[in-house]
């Protein structure tokens, strides 16, 4: 029937039958933006700065904004497509993480793009989250105004908690501060010249009279960074730990003359090899006799009694001194590495941490940590342990004195103080002290590592 139907020809070219086709209204509907959890324990994150704004249009995997935690900075991407609805936090602002402690309320808001009338169906042409999508709206006050968010330069600006924190206190507009670090970042040396530059322009006012002298002490309170809100539950957690402090002198003079020299011949692969990177090395070495310095407790409750959890790697953490303030990442398996290997992921590292790039795994993970607080000053220091470790050596700084050989004569020598803080707890004072020495026979011979380097 069909065949003897089209073998006849139909007046006006049509056919005894129409093909329909029906499209499906796309649904549009507003939805929360959770944001996601880092993991690692980090329960709230401080937003830097947003990458959208109200009306902009986004698609899966587009950055949202920056946050910071207490570990590093993160950039927070679209999990869909869709119009941003409104943003309920503003720069700086601290906000909770997690599915439970998070209200839809509290998040940036995004939505599927409404279809204009009439264009049911029609596909729609992939645009850029920084771009503004035409307001279908004829309300002129519904519309935003992109020039005058981004003119003022607080969402755009780039810098760290610990940055914005100083440019609160010295009352300093960021707008004004130009950034210096990696894609414009406002760094605290910028901040402190432009202060410099500010004060010496303004060092012909007059004097502050007397009256003004004698005015009361004015105070402004300000919110913990995240970094120190995670430092300061961190150091009030370790007040529980009763610290057994060894300190001792050691005679790096051995050591000075080896760095230079391997440094003369390029032994570190055009790194420098520093004091830092024999010591971490001879901690590695000092701890496959000692491992109980490398074991963390688990704490037990009423029914279980505490515990040592022995740990077989070495990762010991370094302390950093950041912008964004004290960051403590690890360098893993330290006794599988070389002392030029060690210098190269301990090189990492610091370039990750001035960027604020450190990941997660670099951050923890940690079992006996080394502080080279002396490589800003001071002699002696006494290094508080953190609940995950058992102990830590802080290094002071590195000087000469004159002192006397095995002849009786008068030489110079390069001394460093080793300060130790162990969990007294479970550990005695004769194992640190033991462990203390070999770390010390190691450092002032540095020969004897070589015996032992894999």
């Amino acid at each position: 029937m069909l065949k003897r139907c089209l073998s006849q020809p139909f007046p006006c070219g049509t056919l005894p039958f129409r093909c329909c086709f029906q499209t499906t209204r796309q649904l549009a509907a507003v939805r929360p933006f959770l944001l996601s959890d880092p993991g690692e324990g980090i329960r709230e994150v401080q937003i830097i700065q947003w990458f959208v704004e109200p009306g902009a249009r986004v698609e899966e995997w587009d950055k949202i904004c920056e946050v910071a935690s207490d570990k590093a900075n993160v950039e927070i991407t679209s999990r869909f497509d869709g119009v941003i609805k409104k943003l309920h936090y503003e720069p700086e602002d601290v906000v909770q993480v997690g599915q439970g402690d998070v209200a839809p309320e509290d998040e940036a808001v995004l939505a599927p793009e409404p279809q204009q009338a009439g264009k049911e169906g029609a596909p729609q042409q992939p645009q850029k989250a920084a771009q503004k999508v035409q307001e279908t709206d004829n309300d002129p006050e519904a519309r935003v105004d992109v020039g005058a968010q981004t003119s003022s330069g607080t969402d755009t600006a780039l810098a760290t908690p610990a940055v914005r924190g100083v440019l609160k206190e010295l009352g300093v507009n960021i707008a004004e501060v130009k950034g210096t670090g990696r894609d414009g970042r406002v760094l605290k040396e910028d901040v402190h010249r432009f202060v410099a530059d500010r004060n010496t322009t303004t060092q012909g006012k007059p004097r502050p009279t007397a009256s003004s002298v004698e005015e009361a002490q004015a105070e402004k309170s300000t919110n913990l960074t995240p970094i120190q809100s995670q430092m300061f539950k961190t150091m009030t957690r370790s007040l529980s730990i009763p610290h057994f402090v060894y300190a001792d002198e050691v005679d790096i003079t051995a050591l000075s003359g080896l760095r230079r020299r391997l440094n003369a011949h390029g032994a570190g692969d055009r790194l420098k090899l520093s004091y830092l990177h024999f010591i971490v090395k001879a901690v590695s070495l000092a701890l496959e006799e000692f491992p109980l310095l490398n074991a963390r407790i688990e704490a037990g409750n009423d029914q279980q009694r505490p515990q040592l959890i022995m740990r077989e790697k070495h990762n010991i953490g370094i302390a950093m001194d950041t912008s964004q303030g004290l960051l403590v990442p690890n360098i893993k398996n330290v006794s599988s590495r070389s002392i030029g290997d060690i210098a190269s992921e301990c090189s990492r590292l610091q370039a990750l941490a001035k960027e604020s790039r450190l990941s997660a795994r670099d951050m923890t993970g940690g079992t006996i940590t080394v502080s080279n607080v002396g490589s800003i000053g001071g002699t002696y220091v006494a290094p508080i342990i953190v609940q995950s470790e058992i102990a830590i050596l802080g290094l002071g700084k590195a000087r000469t004195v004159p002192a006397y050989n095995q002849n009786d004569e008068v030489v110079k020598k390069e001394i460093m103080n080793f300060s130790w803080s162990a969990d007294h707890r479970v550990v005695d004072g004769a194992t640190i002290a033991r462990m203390a020495q070999r770390v010390k026979d190691f450092v002032e011979e540095p020969g004897l590592m070589v015996t032992r380097l894999r």
